[in-house]
């Protein structure tokens, strides 16, 4: 005895299975099975107007015939039926008190179809469709005195009979040329589909085996997408190039970082190597072994800056704070702790009382104190910091009037570790602007460096044009403005 299987199991299973299926093999067995369903409905339609006509026919023919049969008994003539139609008149016992010939035997109708004959016209089938049979008949019964009381032995009910062979036979023709057309029509249109769906799943399976040699380390591979159509697929043939290019970008991007990362960390540590080997060669005084101590701790606050700037770098977007900060108020309290710390007096600051936005302070504040490093160290006076707001979007600018920079260093001006040949000679390692840029984008943000009359933008969140002097250098945040009302800020 086969073991008993839940019905959740099995359906299970069936799931299963059909998922493994091919997609091309899906998509046909589920137009199949559609297809299936309409034409046996158009078939069934087509079944049942046919067999209404050829009813209606017979139906009509009996009733004339059955008119005739009642007027003939009723005027005291012989009962008498057109050819191909036959007669029984029954008693109120179910008894044939007379007959076609071949009929003369046991009644047509049951005892109780007989009782509703009485009464009114009945309308009854003997033998089915399927199996064939030469004895299907179709009787309609009346009675042959309306209104009078029955007596024993009278006729009181008339069946008339015809016989149903041809009637049948085209029901059962057409059953036959149904069944054909539909298993044809539903051949062709399963072959179609299954082209079709191949021939649709084609750049599909293209686009597998080309994603295939790129995950096996192949470079520089695009999907071949057919500039002719312009369908769903071919839309996601765009999408996955312009995803695999996006993503080549971001790899070699890194790959730089850790080239440009291990060439700047190499340097201190060998310098931190180099300092603890020489001071362990022969003994040392105290004096020299303090002074060792003091050039290895200072090393190593080079190493402790670098690292933090590299992991600030790598801030994503989402580890944005939501809070609200005043950034003019910010912008202040920065520039003079600047000026205290730094020693610095020469910078100009116009800003406006109340500029709210939504971000991380803490990140906002390294924003603000880099472009003023990157201003002091590698510009020259007169140096201007301007908070404003235009519309939605809050600008933070930084201008010096020093040489500036090369138009053509711009775009590179953000990279990790990117210095310009002038500012190769000063301190610094080249992770100011990009640090500054990794903040801005984090807060959907964006960085605008212009010098001479040249301007770089990383991204065009803002459609706000720039406002500064035409000499030296001026470097532009951009951050949407914080709506504290329930309104939502302007899309990015």
């Amino acid at each position: 005895m086969r073991p008993h299987v839940p019905r959740t199991r099995r359906l299970r299973r069936i799931s299963s299975t059909w998922n493994r299926l091919p997609l091309r093999l899906r998509l046909v067995a589920g137009f199949a099975a559609a297809m299936l369903v309409v034409l046996t409905a158009a078939g069934a339609f087509v079944y049942l107007r046919v067999q209404y006509a050829l009813d209606l026919r017979l139906n009509e023919d009996l009733s004339a015939q059955a008119a005739q049969l009642v007027g003939n008994i009723g005027a005291g003539g012989a009962p008498a039926v057109s050819p191909g139609t036959s007669y029984q008149l029954l008693d109120v016992n179910n008894r044939v008190v007379a007959a076609s010939p071949g009929l003369t035997g046991t009644s047509l109708l049951r005892p109780d179809q007989t009782t509703t004959a009485l009464h009114h016209p009945l309308r009854a089938d003997r033998g089915d469709l399927f199996p064939i049979s030469s004895h299907t008949l179709r009787l309609y019964a009346v009675p042959v005195h309306p209104g009078v009381a029955p007596s024993a032995g009278d006729a009181v009910v008339a069946v008339l009979a015809v016989r149903r062979d041809q009637r049948d036979e085209a029901l059962r023709e057409l059953i036959a040329q149904l069944t054909l057309a539909n298993l044809a029509a539903l051949a062709v249109a399963s072959f179609v589909g299954y082209r079709l769906a191949r021939a649709a799943l084609a750049p599909v399976e293209r686009y597998r085996t080309e994603a295939a040699r790129i995950a096996a380390g192949a470079t520089g591979v695009r999907l071949a997408v057919t500039t002719e159509s312009h369908d769903e697929v071919a839309r996601l043939g765009h999408t996955l190039n312009t995803m695999l290019a996006a993503l080549e970008t971001a790899l070699d991007r890194e790959r730089r970082f850790v080239n440009d990362a291990s060439h700047e960390l190499r340097t201190p540590l060998t310098l931190l190597s180099a300092e603890l080997e020489l001071a362990l060669r022969r003994p040392r005084t105290t004096a020299e072994l303090e002074q060792t101590v003091k050039a290895a701790a200072a090393d190593t606050a080079d190493l402790i800056r670098l690292a933090d700037a590299l992991l600030t770098v790598g801030v994503q977007p989402d580890q944005a704070n939501a809070d609200e900060v005043n950034l003019g108020r910010l912008v202040t309290d920065v520039i003079a702790r600047y000026q205290v710390t730094a020693g610095h007096s020469r910078l100009t600051l116009h800003t406006q009382a109340a500029l709210p936005v939504r971000g991380d302070p803490t990140r906002l504040d390294q924003v603000i104190t880099n472009l003023l490093d990157n201003a002091v160290r590698h510009g020259a006076s007169p140096i201007t910091v301007t908070a404003d707001r235009t519309a939605d979007v809050i600008l933070l600018t930084v201008h010096d009037g020093g040489l500036g920079m090369d138009p053509d260093f711009l775009p590179r001006a953000a990279e990790r570790f990117s210095r310009a040949d002038t500012a190769r000679s000063t301190p610094g390692t080249g992770l100011g602007l990009s640090l500054v840029d990794a903040i801005v984008s984090a807060h959907h943000g964006e960085l605008r460096i212009c010098s001479h009359g040249a301007h770089y933008s990383t991204t065009d969140r803002f459609d706000v044009g720039c406002d500064h002097p035409a000499t030296g250098t001026t470097i532009t945040v951009l951050i949407g403005a914080a709506h504290t009302h329930g309104q939502a800020p302007p899309a990015p």
